[in-house]
């Protein structure tokens, strides 16, 4: 709920009179709105700052990283912090549009040209989320190494403390151990299901609500196969502007394991059989 005490720190923020307060769907997690001033529109996203600790200023720095790159739209960071219990991020309003004819081409493309910007190492600056979750991003020599360690561990560990078993995991990471490709780390945005994109006015693609880290590139195409929502144009065009190691069709459930786990510990059991079949396979 907007107290006065919000509203009047957000118009001394603005430097204007909030004249108008619209709330947006599609945020399990947070409270979104979009607010009106005499000349512009910002989005403001709100939070407990006790349940949710340093959510925002870890989702500000993901967007500045995403930005910093010149690829893709991304909203423009205004300002981010606490009031009293309350977190909150303010944004640039980005006004929605229809598809180019070109969009899935020009965003398999900017995916491309995003996940070959590199780091020394596999992870990232800090700590941030994979929605409402921890995401850990503790620096690793190698994608195995990380995504073992940053991915998958916290995530059982999870699991486990809610009361799911898993049979044979030690085996189970031994066995990823000569699978995953030994690439580069690119940046990727993390958690890129078919909620975390618009269509800009100008009918380009604009990327949202990121968990980035410079990780295994494939991470991003696993989770955009994951619940659909992409053209097969998309992955076309990546592929040729940024191939893919050699069957990366059979390791998508690999790095979809992740993304099925969080789903279990955040909506719990119907997801349990999914992670279940993935560890079978490669047990």
């Amino acid at each position: 709920m907007l107290s006065s005490v919000l509203i009047q720190h957000f118009e001394e923020l603005l430097s204007e009179k909030i004249i108008a307060t619209a709330p947006l769907s599609g945020g399990d997690i947070n409270q979104v709105y979009v607010f009106t001033t005499p000349t512009r529109k910002v989005v403001v996203k709100l939070n407990s700052v006790s349940k949710f600790p340093d959510m925002f200023e870890a989702e500000a720095k993901g967007l500045s990283s995403l930005n910093e790159t010149n690829i893709f739209i991304i909203p423009e960071v205004l300002d981010y912090a606490e009031i009293g219990a309350t977190a909150f991020l303010m944004m640039e309003y980005i006004a929605t549009g229809t598809k180019t004819l070109d969009f899935w081409k020009v965003f398999g493309t900017q995916l491309a040209m995003l996940h070959r910007h590199s780091a020394p190492y596999f992870g990232f600056e800090e700590d941030n989320y994979i929605g409402s979750l921890p995401q850990y991003n503790t620096k690793c020599s190698s994608a195995f190494e990380f995504y073992i360690t940053q991915r998958l561990e916290p995530q059982f560990e999870l699991a486990r403390q809610k009361g799911f078993s898993f049979s044979d995991v030690d085996r189970f990471y031994k066995n990823l151990e000569n699978k995953i490709p030994e690439e580069k780390p690119g940046l990727i945005h993390g958690d890129l299901w078919g909620g975390n994109y618009m269509v800009h006015k100008n009918g380009k693609p604009c990327l949202i609500d990121p968990a980035v880290a410079f990780a295994p590139r494939e991470m991003d195409i696993a989770m955009m196969h994951l619940f659909g929502g992409f053209d097969v144009e998309l992955f076309e065009v990546y592929h040729e502007v940024f191939p893919l190691v050699a069957n990366w069709k059979d390791r998508l459930p690999i790095w979809q394991l992740y993304y099925l786990l969080a789903h279990l510990n955040v909506f719990g059991s119907s997801y349990y059989q999914s992670v279940r079949r993935i560890i079978k396979v490669y047990c």
